[in-house]
């Protein structure tokens, strides 16, 4: 039988879940649409000619394993998953726009210094998921890499909402391992590059410390 402590921080998850449920579904959903018709967009009318982005001695250290598709497109449940287990209007809110933020952040660089991966020699046709990827994004957009960028701001709030409601430190550290899972699939499938993923854990952690800062300071410890 679960102790009082333990059954507290499940009940204020799933609260915190069903609190305006049907708010937090329809908001992500129209953020992933309004997002995807952006991206594109700026995928295809970039302002420049893309710049190859080199790559150094780690991104050979990752070997091509066409299985981390499946962790790369865990992105989508990773970060729904946090604005689902915001407890009200307000923080969710807060979350969308510094989201939002980020977001716009990474298209204006794309827009206007585009990059793409290198060209490998890899056959893509032996692997049907990962070549449907690389023909719907073309491997531009690369630098800084907003699926790392994205996973990393969720990862920190994540951490703040565990810490909220008193979740078991397992739980904490499950979801820094699934953070670190994406950021390492966007290498393996040949998505982006190392310095695509310094970039983007930059960008993210950039932006969730100054969406989380008011939480961050001493006196809110």
């Amino acid at each position: 039988m679960p102790l009082p402590t333990e059954r507290a921080w499940n009940r204020q998850l799933l609260s915190r879940f069903v609190t305006l449920w049907y708010l937090k579904a329809f908001g992500t959903m129209a953020f992933m649409v309004l997002f995807f018709q952006a991206y594109f967009w700026v995928l295809h009318h970039p302002m420049a000619e893309p710049l190859m982005m080199p790559t150094l001695a780690v991104d050979d250290w990752v070997p091509f394993l066409p299985e981390a598709f499946y962790a790369y497109v865990s992105l989508w449940v990773y970060v729904s998953l946090a604005p689902a287990l915001l407890p009200n209007l307000r923080e969710l809110l807060r979350y969308g726009l510094w989201v939002g933020a980020l977001c716009v952040f990474c298209l204006a660089l794309f827009w206007l210094a585009p990059t793409q991966t290198p060209v490998t020699h890899i056959d893509w046709s032996q692997h049907p998921q990962l070549a449907f990827l690389k023909g719907i994004d073309a491997s531009g957009n690369a630098c800084p890499s907003l699926h790392v960028g994205s996973a990393v701001f969720s990862a920190f709030w994540f951490q703040r909402i565990f810490r909220q409601t008193g979740a078991p430190a397992a739980l904490r550290w499950l979801s820094v391992l699934h953070c670190a899972v994406i950021v390492w699939s966007t290498m393996a499938i040949r998505q982006h590059v190392f310095l695509d993923v310094l970039a983007g854990a930059a960008v993210g952690a950039g932006f969730a410390w100054l969406s989380l800062r008011r939480w961050l300071s001493p006196s809110r410890a």
